[in-house]
């Protein structure tokens, strides 16, 4: 099979709710807002788990051997361009904010949402805005950090 380009495939959704994070539904989708247009190219970092080494070995091992341990993200976080006017997400995503991002990948970011597709869905509360130094060239940006809330669902599919 061919592999997937990236570019253009990516998108990024504020839910206000999710009922199940198993499989949030179209219409749960529909009240929420795809975020990603307003994202830097490096908007999303910090979304990619890490899981920790739990030892299994003991004072008689002459190996150390491990299984999986927690999962935890480092400062996730997401980078936009500040808006002219109406601003919805410096307005509508501010500290203590709390909902669900979802992030799509592999289709068309501008795609309808439609049931059975793959997506990753994270409870989260946003943070403090942090605004970036301007450079030139740049447009203003501010970051919003996210902590996630409870355990994400990273093979969920739109009901």
């Amino acid at each position: 099979m061919p592999d997937i380009i990236g570019d253009g495939r990516e998108a990024w959704y504020w839910l206000p709710s999710v009922a199940n994070v198993n499989a949030p539904t179209v219409a749960e989708f529909a009240a929420g807002t795809r975020i990603s247009q307003w994202m830097t190219k490096d908007g999303a970092s910090g979304f990619a788990p890490e899981t920790a080494d739990a030892p299994t070995s003991n004072i008689e091992s002459t190996f150390d051997t491990n299984t999986n341990g927690r999962r935890t993200f480092s400062n996730p976080r997401l980078r936009f361009k500040k808006q002219a006017g109406s601003d919805w997400v410096y307005t509508n995503m501010g500290p203590d904010t709390t909902g669900f991002l979802a992030r799509r990948k592999s289709l068309l970011a501008a795609a309808a949402i439609a049931s059975a597709q793959p997506v990753q869905v994270f409870p989260v509360i946003c943070g403090e805005t942090s605004w970036l130094d301007i450079e030139d060239n740049m447009p203003e940006r501010f970051d919003v950090p996210t902590k996630i809330t409870a355990e994400p669902k990273l093979r969920a599919a739109v009901a």
